[in-house]
């Protein structure tokens, strides 16, 4: 009789911890479902260094699209730094869905934001990460790939050498104003700094400057609007600035100034930092897929393609 009740009392045990386990696996799939694609996925960087992101193909939940309906229409706004990623992946995605439209623009990470929260556009393309004051607004943002941010110098700057990242940070704030002062001939360094509507500025800021703020001795000039043309122009002989290296890898009259002797396209340049799609809550069908696509294998050769 004893040797029943023992029976009984283990197979009364074993009944209770299975109900548990598949209790407990239910409780953690309904908490996973009610996240939202993309949400949480990447930490922010820490000051001074931007940690290895990880791949959009590893952290994106957002299916590959196997067809796209005709007529559907995505509006992107946002970083100056994405424009060339914009382009690729808009005639890819359109090759791909025949009847699709992908209108783009690019006035900075801040305005793409802006006009996100304002419901005039589907998708922002951005250079930072979002604050915590925009994802509490319904954003969620989705790593695309990663960018290098070059230091760029007129074809005409006799200055040859590499700069080390506390020279960067110093000639930023204000605290080196002249090339002499790196090695090089006697003459002033006329920073040309991008718009704080910029994204890059933004996370070169964070980066580079370790979210001090930037010099205002007079050799630093901070332009009004976010176009990086316009700022190559005006290098010269001894102006310095910066902009994404796939603005400037193929440009004709500026040189590229390695930073602790490496340069961009290397595995160990140091300025390094994540580019995003954001979209707000709800995710649209066309978004969507729109996302699935840019961190599919399609996509991601598409992004890849810019760099041959």
């Amino acid at each position: 009789m004893a040797q029943k009740n023992n029976e009984a009392l283990v197979l009364i045990l074993a009944f209770a911890i299975t109900g548990g386990l598949v209790g407990g696996g239910i409780w953690w799939f309904l908490q996973q479902a009610k996240s939202p694609p993309g949400a949480g996925l990447l930490p922010s960087p820490s000051p001074g260094k931007l940690s290895p992101p990880p791949s959009p193909l590893a952290v994106s939940a957002l299916p590959e699209p196997t067809q796209v309906a005709a007529g559907t229409v995505i509006n992107i706004d946002g970083s100056t730094s994405m424009v060339n990623i914009n382009e690729a992946l808009k005639k890819s995605f359109q090759d791909s869905f025949p009847g699709t439209t992908v209108k783009t623009a690019a006035l900075g990470s801040n305005a793409g934001i802006k006009f996100l929260l304002q419901g005039k556009i589907d998708l922002s393309a951005s250079s930072r990460p979002l604050s915590p004051a925009e994802q509490s607004q319904g954003l969620i943002s989705v790593p695309i790939t990663q960018d290098q941010i070059a230091l760029v110098v007129g074809l005409d700057n006799p200055f040859q050498k590499s700069l080390t990242i506390q020279q960067v940070r110093d000639i930023f704030q204000g605290k080196i104003t002249n090339w002499s002062d790196l090695g090089g001939p006697p003459a002033t360094i006329r920073v040309i700094n991008r718009a704080p509507t910029s994204g890059t500025y933004d996370i070169f800021q964070h980066l580079v400057l370790q979210d001090q703020p930037f010099g205002t001795t007079a050799n630093i000039e901070t332009m009004t609007r976010d176009f990086t043309t316009p700022i190559l122009r005006m290098l010269g002989q001894d102006g310095l600035s910066y902009a994404t290296y796939a603005q400037v890898a193929r440009q004709q009259t500026v040189r590229i100034l390695a930073v602790e002797g490496t340069l961009p396209g290397d595995a160990n340049y140091p300025i390094q930092r994540q580019l995003y799609y954001i979209y707000k809550n709800p995710l649209s069908p066309a978004v969507q897929a729109f996302l699935g696509y840019a961190t599919s294998p399609r996509g991601q050769a598409a992004i890849a393609n810019l760099a041959q």
